[in-house]
């Protein structure tokens, strides 16, 4: 069996962005993409995902503002933020990315702050955002968080937009992250606002049944058990916190991710079980409505991230989606080679291309205008 390092991975690219970079056909690449090679003893999906995921990263943005954002006036939901901004005489003017986590992450997951700290050294603005009840923030809101709440990423950029009277922001997702970043833009369909400039997603959870169905597989019980346990424990202490509100009767008949949704997401939240959850709440129904620039990174060996063939048609249709796919990379992995003047997270620094050369693409445009 060769090296994985033997050979690059030649990423499959969607139609360009008639705006954001010249087009192109299917198969070439922007000046920003650069081939993925997996790092060196990494070459499989599981080792990207466990390495990406626990791989200690020597990481220190500057302390950040912490700033408590309404997110739905309904039930007094709440979640935190963390920010670090850039000069106040500049502030406005530079990129703000807003990035989002995934299942059972916080804003102080790996991912999270490995782009904090390039969007920060690249001189933008960085908004981390937690969502409802992570990061130690359970009694800020009386309600769970799930999939669904893309309204949420709504409201956290609409109200630093107003606050700081930003002009450009994009917004980031990893996983469920990606599934929520993804849905809000295509919520906004073609009324999405002059300062959102671009989304991306790594990773998504686009389509959730078939990906919650795969976390049961043999094979990834050690991701799905790992899960449930962190949920389930985060779930009780929503309940001890507000007695009386969350039953923990329904948690003894939580054996998978599709029985945690079935059981605890969906009474809950507002669904009729798990599968009306998944339709509901599944960005695939709206990712045809984008309209502003995209970058969508997924793998082919990610352990448990499944893509219906009828979404990925959808997603190379949509002329405003550049969709990436790698035959390695894992889960929220992309793992290559580090050098003196990369660190080897081979997604972070393609967003930032991504984002740069849209930001660099809308400048040129209203300079022509």
């Amino acid at each position: 069996m060769p090296h994985p390092d033997a050979e690059a991975i030649e990423p499959i690219t969607a139609k360009k962005h008639r705006s954001a970079r010249p087009t192109k056909e299917r198969g070439s690449t922007a000046a920003w993409l650069k081939t993925f090679v997996p790092r060196r003893g990494m070459g499989n999906g599981d080792l990207q995902t466990l390495f990406a995921n626990f791989l200690p990263r020597d990481i220190e943005p500057p302390p950040p503002e912490n700033v408590i954002v309404p997110v739905d006036p309904a039930t007094e939901s709440h979640v935190l933020c963390h920010c670090n901004w850039q000069p106040e005489g500049v502030r406005s003017q530079r990129m703000t990315i807003l990035i989002v986590h995934g299942l059972e992450g916080s804003s102080g997951s790996q991912y999270m702050l490995g782009n904090a700290d390039k969007a920060w050294r690249a001189g933008w603005n960085v908004i981390r955002m937690n969502m409802r009840n992570c990061c130690g923030t359970e009694m800020l809101s009386p309600t769970l968080y799930h999939s669904g709440l893309s309204g949420d990423v709504k409201a956290v950029a609409e109200f630093f937009v107003a606050r700081h009277n930003l002009s450009r922001m994009a917004w980031i997702g990893y996983s469920m992250g990606g599934n929520l970043v993804l849905k809000a833009a295509g919520e906004y369909g073609e009324d999405a606002p002059p300062w959102l400039r671009a989304v991306v997603g790594v990773s998504p959870v686009i389509d959730m049944r078939p990906s919650a169905d795969a976390l049961h597989n043999l094979r990834n019980r050690i991701y799905e058990l790992n899960f449930l346990k962190n949920m389930l424990n985060r779930y009780r202490r929503k309940a001890a916190l507000m007695p009386g509100k969350f039953s923990l009767e329904n948690c003894k008949r939580v054996r998978s991710i599709r029985t945690y949704d079935e059981y605890i997401v969906a009474p809950n939240c507002g669904f009729m079980g798990a599968d009306d959850y998944y339709e509901r709440c599944a960005s695939s129904r709206v990712i045809d409505k984008i309209a502003v620039p995209t970058l969508i990174l997924h793998s082919l060996d990610d352990p448990f991230i499944r893509l219906l063939p009828e979404t990925r048609e959808k997603i190379l249709a949509n002329p405003d989606i550049t969709y990436v796919e790698t035959t390695q990379g894992g889960h929220c992995g992309y793992l290559a080679p580090a050098s003196k003047n990369d660190d080897g997270y081979w997604a972070e620094s393609t967003l930032m291309g991504f984002i740069r050369s849209v930001a660099s693409s809308s400048a040129k445009n209203c300079e022509a205008r």
